[in-house]
This record gives C-alpha cells, structure tokens and sequence, in this order.
C-alpha cells in the first residue's frame, strides 16, 4: 500500500518511459502526485501515462532530451502549464555505460554520456531551480547517481565520471538554495534489473545470476520499485531535514 504523502504535488520524471524511471513515476502517481512522464522515447512514455491514468492517477507526457536546454525549459513549462506549478523533481534520465578501459576510451561517446548523464542533470536543476523560486515555497529534487559513484568500475571511465559528478552536483545545489527551502539530494542505486543492466551485462558476456551475488549482499538485483521508494522519501515531507546527501541502494555493495 503507498500512502498519499505526495498529495497536491506535481512531479517531473525523467527517463520515466522505461526501468527504474517508470517505477518511479507509477510509484509517484500512487502516492497521489500528478506526474510529468519525461523522456525521448514516445511510444512508451506514453504507455505509462495511459497505466497511470488507468489507475485513476494524474499524468501527462512530454518529448524530452536532458542535454538540450530548450527540451529543458519546455519540459518545466509544461509542468506549470498542466498542473499549475512544480513541486518535485526526479533526475533520473541516462544511457548505458562505456565499456572501455580508459586507454581506449570513445570520445564520441564520452562527450553523449556525459551531455546526458551530467550536464542534463546540471540543466534539470538550473531550470527546476528557477521555477520552485519563481513559486515560492520550497521542493524536493533527487537527481539519480549510482554506487560507482563511490567505487569505481573498470571500463567505464565515462559513466564512472559522470556519476561522481552528479554527487557534486547535488551537493552544490543544495548548498546554494537550503535558504530557499529547497532540498536535494541523491540516491545511488546498486544493480537494478532494468533493460540497461541486462543490455550491458550482454555486451559484457556476463551471466545475471552467476553476477548478482558480486554486486550485492542479498545476492539478487534490486527491483526498479525498489528504488523508487527511496526516491519516494526523500521527495517527501517525510524526509523534510534531509539535504545535500545520498542515500546508497546497493544491498551493502558499497559497504563489501
């Protein structure tokens, strides 16, 4: 059972067509906020509006690339043209990690991870930010880090990166507006099943069970919901006192 703890709010997700943002946004719309689906996937975005709303939930969806200032800014408005303000933010939009050793690391990609799993994550808040000023009365953001960025990975000098800067990130923004009233923090998820994990286990020639145990004390993967439910509290008044941290859902990897 979720309890209503995000009534009256209004909520942006983004990657919420699929995996851990999806569970978010379903799980966010049981708690009673209206949800913005934001993602670069239609199709399926779409579908988790029409979940949500066949659940009696409130959402709407909009075309979104992180990287893209415009996509950013248009993403907010259609929050504060939908429902009237925002409340709460979800950073959670990425792609799949490099997997290269860092002497051969693809600049190409280095630059698309990075504009989307960093930079998208900087323009979210700057433009989140801006708008819970313009309203007055505080919020809750929680941008989406990960265990390595803790403890680093071999072959994934890009997203290793990345995720250590998002803590960076987190940290400033919450410095720079807790006289606001606005909070922010992170979570660190462990290993998720989600479609990204299965596809980069496979390009990895890694088999799921036999992995599972290396990457997590209760040796199974977690679930997307599982997730979320941290990402639930800490967007909550529930966790009013909470700032500038990050919560690690990582069934003790970190801690191995």
């Amino acid at each position: 059972m979720t309890f209503p703890i995000l009534d009256g709010k209004v909520a942006i997700i983004t990657g919420a067509a699929m995996g851990m943002g999806k569970e978010a946004a379903i799980l966010f719309a049981e708690a009673k906020a209206k949800v913005v689906v934001a993602d670069l996937n239609e199709e399926l975005g779409q579908q988790v509006v029409a979940e949500i709303q066949g659940n009696g939930g409130e959402a709407t969806f909009i075309r979104t690339d992180v990287s893209n200032t415009t996509d950013v800014q248009a993403m907010v408005q259609h929050a504060v043209d939908t429902f009237g303000r925002l409340d709460v933010a979800v950073n959670n939009a990425a792609i799949q990690p490099d997997n290269a050793p860092l002497v051969d690391f693809d600049e190409d990609y280095w630059d698309k991870l990075m504009a989307v799993d960093l930079k998208g994550q900087a323009l979210c808040c700057k433009y989140q930010i801006r708008q819970l000023l313009a309203q007055g009365g505080g919020g809750s953001i929680v941008n989406i880090s990960s265990v390595s960025g803790f403890r680093p990975q071999p072959h994934n000098v890009a997203y290793v990166a990345a995720k250590h800067g998002v803590l960076g990130l987190t940290k400033v923004a919450a410095l720079e507006h807790g006289k606001d009233g606005i909070r922010v923090n992170a979570v660190a998820p462990g290993a998720i099943d989600t479609p990204m994990l299965q596809s980069a286990l496979s390009d990895a020639g890694i088999n799921p069970e036999e992995f599972a145990p290396q990457l997590s004390l209760l040796g199974r993967f977690a679930a997307g919901r599982e997730i979320a439910q941290a990402c639930l509290w800490l967007a909550s008044d529930l966790s009013s006192y909470v700032t500038a941290t990050c919560i690690d859902v990582d069934a003790g990897y970190t801690n191995r």
